[in-house]
């Protein structure tokens, strides 16, 4: 915007050294990030640029490390492309089933966390709930904890380290105090399985739910909720039919945020996952401590693009919120 006429020679100033901080502040944030992709073009195996790169001289620049992603791990790797390579790619790439795994446990992490998420949200606008600030604060503690202390934590509860937990449960006769295990209750243990990670992941996804729902449910306009029981529609109607299509946006961000989570997250799926459950992170951990190798930057590349596409889909889902709540022009 472009600044009044009568702004003075400080306004000036000011307008000019904000934009000088603004521009370092977004070259120290994303600098680290695009150094990663040209690397990841590098004919050698390094992670520093090679004089050829500098040059920009043709052959120092490769895709091997991005046809590694396909061939690791493979049984043939060199045999001719055709559909028994691909077959064998998809059965045993590391990289493939690493990335397979990191879908499915983000996808159904999501879903959980979503629909739970969600439903807390709505709970909590409510202006009868009791202790909304306390449960509040309870809800979004997997984003404040330090990572490390919700995965141990998650650790020792889905293991079941032969610890009992305290319930308490009624009767006619009274109150009662007593202890349960989990593999007593559920019959078998969640760690090293791959509904333990969903879960754990699902733990860490519903707090960004919850935020990005409360945030479109503070806007939201709870006379249609009303005019909507004045015109004899029922609480599950009004829900799918006027609140679910206003707060749709914030949900689907929400669940956006799960899906980035559990895609991006290591140090739970190091204590819960059971070695045969690698996702792309943790195979991006176990090549750094194994064998340094750029395809780790070809990754890195790949999940810069894949995190872009999904920035823009957030800033499409608020523009149309904005629209839907009149907030901007059509």
């Amino acid at each position: 915007m472009a600044l009044p006429v009568y702004a003075s020679p400080l306004e000036r100033l000011w307008r000019w050294v904000f934009r000088i901080l603004c521009g370092a502040v977004l070259l120290f944030l994303i600098a680290p990030i695009i150094v990663v992709i040209p690397l990841s073009f590098n004919a050698e195996p390094y992670f520093t640029f090679t004089s050829k790169m500098l040059h920009f001289d043709p052959a120092g620049y490769s895709l091997q490390w991005y046809d590694k992603l396909l061939t690791f791990g493979m049984q043939a790797p060199g045999h001719e492309r055709n559909w028994a390579w691909w077959s064998d790619v998809w059965q045993n790439a590391k990289w493939i089933n690493a990335a397979k795994n990191s879908v499915i446990i983000g996808f159904f992490a999501t879903l959980v966390a979503t629909g739970l998420g969600t439903l807390a949200a709505l709970g909590l606008s409510r202006p009868e709930m009791p202790y909304r600030r306390a449960i509040m604060a309870m809800l979004i503690s997997p984003m404040i904890v330090p990572i490390i202390i919700t995965a141990t934590g998650l650790f020792f509860f889905y293991s079941d380290p032969g610890l009992p937990y305290p319930y308490l449960s009624f009767s006619p006769f009274g109150l009662h105090f007593g202890y349960f295990s989990l593999h007593d209750a559920f019959g078998f243990r969640l760690a090293g399985t791959y509904l333990g990670v969903i879960l754990a992941h699902a733990t860490l996804g519903i707090p960004f739910v919850i935020i990005t729902v409360t945030a479109t449910l503070i806007g939201f306009d709870h006379s249609l909720t009303r005019a909507a029981a004045n015109l004899g529609a029922s609480p599950t109607t009004t829900f799918f039919k006027v609140i679910m299509p206003l707060i749709l946006p914030g949900v689907i961000s929400g669940g956006l945020f799960a899906f980035v989570t559990s895609f991006d997250e290591v140090v739970v799926v190091l204590f819960i996952g059971a070695p045969d459950q690698q996702t792309i992170p943790r195979q991006m951990w176990n090549g750094i401590r194994e064998q340094i190798s750029p395809a780790i930057l070809a990754v890195a590349t790949i999940l810069v693009v894949i995190s872009i596409a999904m920035l823009a889909t957030l800033e499409l889902l608020r523009r149309r919120g904005e629209r839907l709540r009149g907030m901007s022009p059509q």
